[in-house]
């Protein structure tokens, strides 16, 4: 890692260092893919190891990151920064399901970007699952000049605009080779920026990547301002830049036109405004004292002040959202505004798309069962047990992620295993998670056997246990899958509430009664389901989350 020194000669007095520092501690993991070792962190930041050790438990203790020994991994909880501002945007939740319509419709993937400086970055993306699939995520910087949706955006650009880009030329937007020159015959960005200006859309002909095309529009708000950019990608092996413009071009058109309907709808009513987001750090401070950074952690309440309806806030609003003093307040805004994650107009601020470069690129491509693995090592860690994560195929269960104990007599499951739905706990689980009428067909069409003399295998019955299940909120199975296991399971649900996955301890009938599986073991599986559910409810709240 190159060296990254916060120190800064520009910083305002009135400048958080706590917050500075931390804020670059989190943008190196970030970079790094998120993950760092702390002796990484120190040399990519020049910060003291003692510095480093603060800003890492300060986080940790936020849940913004998890030490794993002396690596620091990003979590999911850190994703509230990133939806803090694109929910004050609105655009994913507003446009996304429209960009998800257009990308069934036509096979390709679909994104949606806003500007950022000389570059962009993307809030939306709903992409097509091949064996050439894009690697682009959420959050991350691209430049301007190689992109379709960047070349839509220049195309608005004053002459100080342009005079910015010219003279940040020479510097690396994202990581990797600088951009190619542009070849003899080959339009200029500026060419290009104004072609796309006249005809009202523009084409990335593999300018980012050898085999990369992308097909861009500018979708506007109310006031005729771009707002942000939909992008059509697709590959050579699909379409030649002009197939795509001439097959795909219309049915983009129209989808623009629906998103700028949405976009000039007034807005819902805006939610009731927080209070007391940072009224936990004072607790914090009495009990860690000087290894708990408060300074960290309230700049970093201050950017979840905003949100939905939140757009735009001042500093009392910042302040009585927070419950911070309006002097805390205001060092954390002129903080975030000198390090370009907010910007203020007149006594209003605001985010900027910075925000998402703090953690979201590596984040938004997390899995369920990567957000689930800490949670089940700790559980098995405090039961003793293996416990596992499952997802419904079929009539089957498949386990997405598992831990297993060393113990000599283990139940021996790998990821990737399937069993029958109804004769396993996590299937009852899952089972109990869907309609009745669809619940009733999986039962009936399924290959009903009985796998021990314990197994049951009537459809009635099978109904009766799954309804006591759904009522319940688990699924306590005794040697029906295999003689000597017993295994207790529990739902996880998404934000709206659907079962998505199931999460189980599965130990040897010996090691517990079945009244010990209920005092001992579901108070344990039921606060990790909800821990597992809190992640996935931040990290899925504008992303989808892949099983696997």
């Amino acid at each position: 890692m190159a060296a990254l020194t916060p120190t800064d000669d520009t910083a305002p007095p009135e400048a958080v260092g706590p917050l500075t520092r931390g804020l670059t501690v989190l943008r190196v993991i970030t970079d790094a893919g998120g993950r760092a070792a702390v002796g990484d962190l120190v040399r990519a930041t020049g910060l003291a190891r003692s510095t480093v050790d603060r800003i890492t438990a300060t986080l940790a203790l936020m849940g913004h990151l998890r030490l794993e020994g002396h690596t620091a991994v990003l979590a999911p909880r850190l994703m509230e920064l990133g939806n803090a501002y694109l929910a004050a945007i609105r655009l994913p939740g507003l446009l996304g399901p429209e960009a998800e319509r257009l990308a069934d419709e036509l096979d390709e993937s679909v994104s949606l970007a806003v500007p950022d400086g000389d570059g962009i970055r993307l809030v939306h993306q709903t992409t097509r699952r091949r064996a050439m699939s894009l690697t682009f995520r959420i959050g991350d910087p691209l430049p301007a000049e190689r992109t379709a949706q960047g070349t839509v955006f220049a195309a608005g650009w004053d002459a100080d605009a342009w005079e910015r880009w010219r003279a940040r030329r020479g510097r690396a937007v994202s990581p990797g080779p600088p951009p190619p020159a542009t070849g003899p015959g080959e339009p200029s960005f500026e060419e290009r920026a104004a072609e796309a200006a006249g005809r009202g859309w523009a084409l990335d002909d593999q300018l980012l990547e050898p085999g990369l095309i992308t097909l861009a529009l500018p979708v506007r708000g109310p006031d005729g301002t771009v707002v942000c950019a939909l992008g059509v990608v697709s590959h050579t092996s699909r379409h030649s830049a002009g197939s795509l413009r001439e097959a795909l071009l219309p049915r983009a058109r129209a989808a623009v036109a629906e998103m700028e309907r949405r976009l000039a709808e007034p807005p819902p009513p805006a939610p009731e405004p927080p209070g007391g987001l940072a009224d936990w750090t004072d607790a914090s401070k009495r009990e860690l004292g000087a290894g708990f950074l408060e300074s960290l952690a309230r700049g970093l309440t201050v950017i979840t002040a905003f949100g939905e309806g939140r757009a735009e806030l001042n500093l009392t609003a910042v302040a009585g959202a927070t419950g911070l003093a309006r002097a805390t307040a205001r060092r954390a805004l002129i903080t975030l505004e000198h390090l370009g994650y907010a910007e203020s107009r007149g006594r209003e601020f605001r985010l900027t798309p910075a925000v998402l470069g703090l953690g979201c690129p590596p984040l938004s491509r997390l899995t369920l069962s990567e957000i689930a693995s800490p949670h089940l090592a700790a559980l098995t860690e405090r039961v003793r047990d293996s416990a596992s994560l499952a997802v419904l195929d079929g009539d089957a269960i498949q386990y997405t992620a598992r831990v297993a104990t060393t113990r000599i007599m283990n139940v021996d499951i790998r990821i990737g295993t399937r069993f029958p739905a109804y004769a396993a706990s996590m299937g009852r689980v899952l089972l109990a998670g869907l309609p009745a009428a669809e619940r009733a067909r999986l039962l009936a069409r399924s290959e009903r056997r009985a796998l021990t003399p314990r197994t049951v295998t009537s459809v009635p019955e099978l109904e009766q246990i799954v309804d006591r299940v759904a009522r319940e909120g688990y699924a306590l199975v005794d040697e029906e899958l295999e003689e000597g296991l017993r295994s207790l399971a529990v739902p996880v649900r998404d934000l709206g509430g659907r079962t998505v996955a199931s999460v189980n301890v599965g130990m040897h009938s010996s090691r517990r009664t079945l009244e010990q599986c209920l005092t001992e073991v579901l108070p344990e599986l039921r606060s990790t389901a909800a821990a597992i559910e809190a992640e996935l409810h931040i990290a899925g709240r504008f992303t989808g989350i892949p099983p696997v």
